[in-house]
């Protein structure tokens, strides 16, 4: 589907840039930076639409096939194939870079725990050294897989509507029954008020194989119109309100980036469509995964190693840290795609994957 992988590099490279940020100026929630970069502080909400985005594309071909999904053995072993192996090897660098360079969080260096926690993709329910502060939402989206069928199931069976509903009622529901209507979001259990945002995005895969009338509607100007609420509240209520408010900030800006896709898919808005389809916007979509992976631990070394013998903290440093983080990290991410993501892309099996390696060694044999 044209733009998707622009839209996961884009929101990659956000990410990175929330972490240049929070790791820069101390304080988060509050913007204790200059004005001008107060839109990188939310990172949170570029996770909310990597859901989005992950639901809507799992659920792409199900839609074109009835919403049937080709077996349940068969998608997972598929999922894991391509998302752990990737992740294991960024484990793997991380945990080296955390317990011998620079520690990932005031928790201390990665233990045995860590490595137990993390590699089975445990860290959403067990407390554990964080290797890395951006693997919480791996085993989220890990999660999300295994009921991912049942979801299917429940959309093909009895429709979008109830789907929604099943999965959304509860999540409003124990918000509302929460203290002062605001459940407190901590590093575990972060599940509940994501599984609507992926929902979302599984129902509005649905767009393939609607009617004319149905994609004929305004879809971007829908989304513009959908991002108006929750950009006010940021805008009006600062910071610190909108990251306390997390759980209902989740849900309040998943309308808007579901119509977004759906527009999208409709082919609009044109403009935005060109620029996904760029070289370089495409190219970094193609490791936007290994990017999200690694680059936190290199942000990390320039800030807390590099920088304070180099630069004064604050501005200096943060205009340091993009100027060195971000170029390493891209570099970076395309080489550890290159070896640990790419090989786990094109091939569906070990046995495939070796064979590809026999032809590709025979063929330079030839060509010698």
């Amino acid at each position: 589907m044209p733009g998707l992988d622009g839209l996961r590099g884009m929101a990659a490279l956000y990410v990175v840039l929330f972490h240049c940020w929070l790791l820069t100026f101390p304080g988060f929630p509050a913007n204790s930076g200059p004005a001008w970069t107060g839109w990188m502080m939310y990172g949170r909400l570029a996770v909310v639409f990597f859901l989005v985005l992950s639901g809507f594309s799992l659920a792409l071909s199900p839609a074109r096939k009835g919403w049937q999904l080709g077996g349940t053995a068969r998608f997972l072993r598929r999922r894991a194939w391509r998302i752990l192996p990737p992740y294991w090897a960024a484990l793997a660098f991380s945990v080296l870079i955390a317990r011998y360079v620079v520690p990932a969080s005031h928790f201390g260096p990665p233990t045995r725990s860590s490595l137990l926690v993390y590699g089975l993709l445990g860290q959403d329910m067990f407390s554990a050294p964080t290797p890395n502060g951006a693997f919480w939402s791996i085993a989220v989206e890990a999660e999300l897989y295994l009921v991912f069928p049942a979801l299917l199931f429940i959309r093909r069976r009895w429709g979008a509507v109830l789907l929604v509903s099943a999965v959304t009622l509860p999540v409003i529901a124990r918000g509302l029954l929460a203290p002062h209507a605001n459940p407190a979001e901590g590093l575990n259990w972060l599940t509940p008020d994501l599984a609507p945002v992926f929902v979302a995005g599984v129902v509005t895969a649905g767009i393939v194989t609607a009617s004319e009338r149905i994609r004929g509607l305004p879809w971007h100007w829908l989304s513009a119109l959908a991002a108006l609420p929750p950009l006010a509240l940021i805008v009006t209520k600062g910071s610190v309100w909108t990251m306390h408010h997390s759980y209902w900030m989740n849900l309040a800006v998943v309308p808007a980036m579901a119509l977004l896709l759906a527009a999208l898919t409709t082919g609009r808005p044109t403009p935005l469509l060109r620029l996904l389809a760029t070289r370089p916007i495409r190219a970094l979509g193609d490791f936007s995964y290994s990017l999200y992976l690694i680059h936190l631990p290199i942000v990390m070394i320039v800030i807390r190693k590099l920088a304070p013998h180099v630069v004064p903290p604050g501005v200096p440093t943060f205009l340091l840290t993009l100027a060195l983080s971000v170029p390493l990290s891209l570099l970076t991410a395309w080489l550890f795609a290159r070896y640990f993501e790419n090989p786990f892309k094109r091939t569906r099996s070990w046995r495939a994957m070796l064979g590809a390696g026999a032809r590709k060694g025979r063929a330079v044999e030839g060509t010698s």
